[in-house]
């Protein structure tokens, strides 16, 4: 009896590759806005992102996002389960149709194509699992932060250091193929995920992720204002507008 072979796969980050801004900055920001948490509390962190803003160090958004990362360890001790869900519920409705054209364009191709999609993102479930059902995702992981009553206990887990682990557990649990697979990151943490797949894509890369792409000549897609420009490597360290 012949083998059946499994769906093939495209595998997505959501925050800056999908959606235009990072989800878990914007429930942050909210939870600010909301008054559950204090101005002088978040100060550290709008420290940490004006000097991303102001492009200080070449390193300078990996550490804004890792300085979030620890300061989500306070934020969550300090709040309930029902203040953080009205926050999230509140950056959905705000930024569920803020996504970049290419990215939900080849949703929409490869989903016509019988592809499984796949979200793998650091942000918390409680917003990734809203936009995996918007965007019709047929599985996906985010940041769980246990919960004990309406309180989270301090417990999580995250996969941004790990994605290649998570989408070796959608690809077994879906019984996925990874013939024909795509992916699509903007980060350094989406290395490792885009070096599963058969096309990977670096989409708007940050500086770690665009120097891997090169050395791996892989696609890099740059979307700015309303024009797409898609590169593909050329002879040598070079690349030519696809």
């Amino acid at each position: 009896m012949a083998k059946i072979k499994g769906r093939p796969f495209a595998v997505f980050d959501i925050d800056g590759t999908l959606i235009r801004w990072q989800l878990y900055h914007a429930v942050a920001d909210s939870l600010v806005s909301l008054g559950f948490i204090s101005h002088e509390k978040f100060q550290s962190i709008k420290d940490a992102r004006m000097v991303w803003k102001r492009r200080e160090t070449p390193d300078s958004f990996r550490n804004y996002e890792l300085e979030l990362v620890e300061l989500y360890v306070d934020i969550l001790a300090n709040i309930t389960t029902d203040q953080f869900d009205k926050a999230a519920q509140a950056v959905f409705d705000e930024y569920k149709d803020q996504a970049y054209a290419y990215t939900r364009n080849l949703i929409k191709d490869l989903k016509k194509q019988n592809y499984l999609i796949f979200a793998i993102s650091g942000s918390q479930t409680e917003i990734v699992s809203k936009m995996a059902s918007h965007y019709g995702f047929d599985g996906f992981v985010g940041r769980e932060d246990e919960r004990v009553g309406n309180k989270f206990s301090g417990k999580s887990t995250t996969p941004i250091f790990a994605k290649d682990k998570s989408l070796k557990q959608l690809v077994k649990s879906h019984r996925a193929s990874y013939s024909g697979s795509i992916g699509a990151g903007d980060s350094h943490s989406d290395i490792k995920m885009l070096e599963l797949v058969e096309e990977p894509i670096a989409f708007n890369p940050e500086r770690s992720l665009f120097e891997h792409a090169k050395r791996s000549k892989w696609k890099i897609v740059i979307e700015r204002k309303n024009m797409i420009y898609e590169l593909e490597a050329g002879d040598g360290n070079t690349y030519i507008l696809a």
